[in-house]
């Protein structure tokens, strides 16, 4: 029996013999050495003593002897030509001598350094980790080179082939360490220290539908807009719509193991089976096969063939059928929308709608927005609902119409903004226009125009009628910056006059003084007699001050001419207004009035005409100078 419990030594790490093989296998023979001592394979490392380098070239299937080949300035075997044969082939067999490492006595165990390559292993590289430190000696460089052998060979890499970059590098890197005799890595390097000859990779063949592509971009917030579903695939002329890319086979390559790297053959799948009509153009080349629009519209595919075509049928534009369709309104497609009952939306809630025509038999929605160079709305806008078009036409309009030229059959309470608005019956509503005519006018109706407002039969009240020059934005918009820069202007000027009085006084007050100077400064100079620098101070101090005056009065004479250049612009703003008209061909009912606003001065002139009269023809008349009035004129009607 024991009577003191026993201790346990740490077991010593066993000394591997220095041990020599040739092999061709570096890291496999240092696993198994350090197998047979029961020890890991990163306590040993080992000797680069000899490498040798074996060819062979087999012809007719027959595999050949091996033979050494030299390696050296002119490398046979460098030559791309035959690295690039399929049957050459390429080994090395190190001579390598085995033994137990010890970092202690390693001069270079605080250079931390890595080989890895790119995944065909045609491109090796040597990394140098952050804070990793070196120290000058006179063999450095033999060892630098033998550390980055030695690295290769474990990672199977060939030595002296595909490395002749190699000695440029380390001579650069050693004159580092020389010029800082301990240099540390202060950022990770990475050096390509062999390079094989890459393989270019084989080409499948794709079909690419360019058309699809572009209906499934996202918005600008990265989401799918799911209101949007391509119903309309519009395209422009000139635009690429279909790539087919044709199989190509690649080229092959040698890898810094020696390893001959073969392309995979292309797969070909997606040749075009489709035939196109002659709205699209066909450019082949010996890569590719590319298909152009030819015109304007959107693309379809009909019969196994792919066509552009311009007009389109639909019973509805809806989130459920079609989804909103914007090919844009100078994509030259139009449409027109079948559905017409009462109750439905022929244009449902929330869509837009953006082509060059459309005709719409029914209604357009809640918040549907219709974008054209030319529109037909047969049934009714909805309150909220806007169409924009340069030609427009509206059954029964409640929302928001803009166009140049613009006719509604019965407003009731809608907008219409348009170079020329006509409207049927007006029920209440607010139109804007250079000119607008009403055929019948009821009650509550809004009409502002810049140059004439026609009443053909006035049935109603309330009514407001409007001349206003200032009727477009851009007019208003200009007016407003003319008054800003007039504004600016005058506080110029004013600050000009201070000034010219300032220095025109100064000028007159030291005149006298200024002559004698000048008188006795010419005596000195003709007697030639230095001239006191005083004098000479004070002549320069008046000549200067002439000249500020010269300069003062030629700015105050440029701005009074701008100014004067914008005032007389302001005015011309209500040239026209003299010339407007609002016109009632029928007598006058209940409560109206009649506007004139002015520009400058900024007055709204107000005339009541008085029920039941029967003046037709009213204008605005100056009875004196800035005072105005709205009187009936003796003007005949058409």
């Amino acid at each position: 029996m024991a009577l003191f419990g026993s201790s346990k030594k740490a077991p010593s790490i066993q000394k591997v013999r220095p041990t020599v093989v040739r092999t061709q296998n570096v890291a496999k023979e240092i696993f198994s050495l350090a197998k047979s001592y029961d020890i890991k394979p990163e306590l040993l490392d080992f000797n680069l003593l000899e490498v040798q380098t074996y060819t062979r070239l087999n012809e007719d299937g027959k595999e050949s002897e091996w033979e050494e080949a030299k390696i050296g300035d002119e490398c046979e075997i460098c030559k791309e030509e035959l690295l690039l044969n399929p049957n050459f082939q390429i080994k090395q067999t190190y001579e390598i001598e085995i033994y137990s490492k010890n970092d202690l006595s390693d001069p270079y165990k605080e250079l931390k350094t890595a080989v890895g390559a790119n995944a065909t292993k045609c491109k090796v590289y040597l990394s140098i980790a952050q804070g990793s430190k070196v120290q000058y000696n006179a063999r450095l460089e033999n060892d630098m080179l033998d550390i980055i052998n030695r690295k290769k060979v474990r990672a199977g890499i060939l030595i002296d082939i595909f490395d002749e970059m190699m000695p440029s590098f380390i001579s650069k890197f050693v004159a580092r360490v020389r010029i800082a005799e301990m240099l540390e890595i202060e950022k990770s390097e990475t050096h390509l220290i062999a390079e094989g000859i890459e393989p270019t990779a084989t080409q499948d063949d794709e079909l690419i539908l360019h058309f699809e592509k572009k209906q499934n971009e996202l918005d600008e917030n990265e989401r799918i807009n799911y209101a949007e579903r391509g119903f309309i695939k519009n395209v422009k002329e000139g635009e690429l719509l279909i790539e087919y890319i044709k199989p190509k086979m690649g080229k092959p390559g040698r890898n810094c193991r020696g390893e001959f790297l073969q392309p995979k053959d292309p797969v070909v799948k997606n040749e075009p089976k489709f035939s196109v009509d002659e709205s699209i153009k066909v450019v082949e080349d010996e890569n590719s096969i590319k298909y152009y629009a030819k015109e304007n519209g959107y693309i379809a595919f009909e019969n196994n063939t792919y066509l552009i075509k311009n007009e389109v049928d639909v019973g509805e534009i809806s989130f459920k059928t079609t989804g909103s369709i914007q090919s844009g309104v100078d994509s030259d497609v139009n449409i027109s929308v079948k559905e017409a009952d009462a109750i439905k939306d022929a244009v449902g809630t929330g869509m837009i709608v953006e082509v060059t025509e459309i005709e719409i038999e029914g209604n357009v929605g809640s918040n549907a927005k219709v974008f054209a160079k030319k529109a037909t709305v047969g049934g009714q806008t909805h309150k909220t609902a806007l169409v924009k078009a340069d030609e427009l036409d509206i059954n029964v309009h409640k929302g928001k119409a803009i166009g140049d030229k613009v006719h509604v059959t019965r407003l009731e309470h809608g907008e219409i903004e348009a170079q020329y608005a006509s409207v049927t019956q007006a029920v209440g509503g607010n139109i804007r226009a250079k000119e607008i005519e009403i055929e019948i006018c009821a009650s509550h109706v809004k009409a502002t125009a810049s140059r004439k407002i026609e009443i053909h039969k006035l049935l109603g009240s309330e009514n407001i009628f409007t001349i206003d020059p200032l009727l477009s934005r851009d007019a208003k918009n200009s007016l407003e910056e003319n008054e800003e820069q007039i504004k600016e202007l005058k506080v110029e000027i004013r600050e000009l006059k201070k000034d010219i009085k300032k220095y025109t006084q100064f000028i007159k007050d030291g005149m006298k003084a200024f002559l004698e100077i000048k008188k006795r400064l010419l005596h000195y100079q003709k007697n030639g007699v230095k001239m006191p620098e005083s004098f000479v101070k004070k002549y320069k101090q008046f000549q200067n001050m002439q000249d500020k005056l010269k300069v003062l009065k030629e700015d105050y004479q440029i701005k009074q001419e701008k100014l004067n250049l914008l005032t007389t612009r302001t005015a011309s703003f209500q040239d026209n207004i003299f010339d407007a008209r609002i016109i009632n061909k029928d007598k006058w009912i209940g409560y109206n009035e009649l506007h004139f606003k002015l520009v400058d001065p900024p007055v709204d002139i107000v005339y009541k005409p008085l029920e039941g009269s029967q003046e037709q023809v009213f204008g605005l008349v100056e009875i004196n100078e800035g005072e105005y009035v709205i009187r009936p004129l003796n003007e005949e009607v058409e």
